[in-house]
């Protein structure tokens, strides 16, 4: 099994969410794994990478001996995106393609971490929404609680749809939380019928294939 995290921008909380969702998975006795196949604005270690390696060797001992840049294979140091922080460097799509497959295999579970949001540029016509689709994971979209999301989120939830992506959506309450319930929240009700806040939900209906 594996699941792509998204996200409607960057600095959404991905990393927040896939650690919850590696804790959850062990909770009910899967074993999970963590693939972030580019990461920018690295100093001298991939810091989200890092976190979520270091918890998945924790809660997955198939994971003790992976190393960092195998799980983490391309690293950049500008904080850009990869087509502009990688300058003359290609990116293999193969590469990770078998890494996401070699991964895989040592867990139950593979949380694939993207970088940004959907559209974010990998190549110049190749952008993160196509290695979603390549790596034929489905997504959960991580969505702000802050003014301006309802926008963000019904934009990516239908470039989603319009890729023929099996996704889920996850609100992640830690922006304009005093207001989100008298701002956001009366659409997403009345637009969804139901507002995806409890993690916890939304893993079991991602483990149901319960997608859109």
């Amino acid at each position: 099994m594996r699941l792509f995290l998204t996200a409607t921008s960057t600095g959404i909380g991905k990393t927040f969410v896939s650690a919850r969702l590696a804790e959850i998975a062990h909770s009910i006795g899967l074993r999970p794994g963590y693939f972030k196949p580019i990461e920018t604005g690295v100093a001298s270690s991939p810091e989200d990478g890092s976190k979520l390696h270091t918890l998945c060797q924790e809660l997955n001992p198939n994971l003790k001996d992976i190393p960092l840049d195998f799980v983490v294979p391309y690293q950049f140091a500008l904080p850009a995106a990869p087509y502009v922080a990688k300058r003359s460097e290609c990116i293999e799509r193969e590469i990770l393609q078998k890494r996401a497959d070699e991964l895989e295999s040592m867990c139950d579970i593979l949380f694939i971490e993207g970088a940004g949001g959907l559209m974010v540029p990998i190549e110049r016509d190749y952008f993160m929404i196509d290695l979603i689709k390549d790596l034929n994971a489905p997504a959960l979209l991580v969505t702000p609680s802050e003014l301006g999301c309802i926008n963000q989120t019904l934009l990516s939830l239908q470039a989603l749809e319009v890729r023929d992506i099996p996704h889920l959506w996850y609100v992640n309450l830690y922006k304009d939380r005093d207001s989100f319930f008298e701002v956001t929240y009366p659409f997403y009700r009345d637009y969804f019928g139901e507002v995806p806040l409890d993690l916890a939900s939304v893993f079991d209906r991602y483990r149901h294939g319960d997608f859109a």
